[in-house]
């Protein structure tokens, strides 16, 4: 039994390590930098489709893999002086639209791995479709939102 709990522990140290680089990867492959600087805090920001994730990582959250789905990544860092930041919680709220004015709600979801806190969407696209995101992102304890706005294309061949 002893085992078996510690090959668990291992199994789901694993898992949540690979969801972390998974997002940070999948980040850093598919464009630049995304990120914005707003006063004490900076937002990453990234979307993508859904069927890179691996069916695990995909079971182990809930995410539906599909070419046609994707997923908006948002983190939320509290500056901190020699560090790459702190991880917060907050609220984020948004929608996206695309060429023909079909404004699509976005709904977040917060996930918690260790100390990282990220915010996902998922959202369903047509081939070639461009979304033209805008969010607000208020982190906890602040009063008003920061406004994020990015844009991009999606594929679904």
């Amino acid at each position: 039994m002893r085992g078996q709990s510690s090959l668990s522990a291992k199994t789901n140290l694993l898992i949540k390590s690979l969801f972390i680089f998974v997002f940070f990867g999948i980040s850093t492959q598919l464009s630049a930098e995304n990120s914005r600087v707003f006063g004490d805090y900076v937002v990453h920001y990234n979307a993508f489709r859904s069927d890179v994730l691996s069916p695990e990582i995909a079971k182990t959250y809930n995410i539906t893999r599909r070419n046609n789905r994707i997923i908006v990544n948002i983190t939320v860092l509290k500056k901190v002086m020699g560090t790459t930041g702190k991880p917060v919680e907050g609220t984020i709220t948004g929608n996206a639209s695309n060429l023909t004015g079909q404004l699509k709600t976005l709904e977040f979801r917060e996930i918690k791995e260790d100390t990282a806190i990220y915010y996902l969407a998922e959202l369903k696209v047509s081939d070639g479709e461009f979304l033209k995101f805008r969010l607000n992102i208020t982190p906890n304890g602040e009063q008003g939102p920061a406004r994020l706005q990015f844009s991009k294309r999606f594929f679904t061949y």
